[in-house]
């Protein structure tokens, strides 16, 4: 298959092809859609593309998404237990519901996050909220 005829039909993917894709180290899952994949041993997330991605339910427990653009991505109930979430964008990101207990957040940009329901045990709540409202 070329590589243009691949990036014609990256929208009708399954999560197989795309769990392939990122494993061959491409970064790119700009859209994915990756609703209830396990992921979390997959390290080639760093500096990844997943902007406005279907991220529904995902398991990325410990996994490093470090610097990963993630704005706008759909992560309601994801496992993001322990996951690196360093300088990652996640503005205006859907983490209803999603686990992050343990989570390195540190410098990710959260403006806009919807965070309802979230397990955000043992995070300094001020300092989200802070960052989540932009000021």
């Amino acid at each position: 298959m070329s590589k243009n005829h691949d990036e014609e039909n990256r929208s009708n993917w399954s999560v197989q092809q795309w769990t392939y894709y990122a494993e061959k180290g491409n970064k790119d899952l700009a859209g994915a859609n990756l609703e209830g994949a396990t992921l979390r041993f997959v390290l080639g997330f760093r500096e990844a593309n997943l902007r406005g991605a279907d991220l529904r339910y995902v398991n990325l427990k410990g996994a490093s998404l470090w610097h990963a653009n993630l704005e706008g991505a759909n992560l309601e109930g994801a496992n993001l237990r322990g996951a690196d979430l360093r300088y990652v964008n996640l503005k205006g990101a859907n983490l209803q519901g999603a686990d992050l207990r343990g989570a390195n957040l540190r410098g990710a940009e959260l403006f806009r996050v919807d965070f309802e329901g979230a397990n955000l045990e043992g995070h300094d709540l001020d300092d989200l909220r802070e960052r989540v409202a932009g000021f």
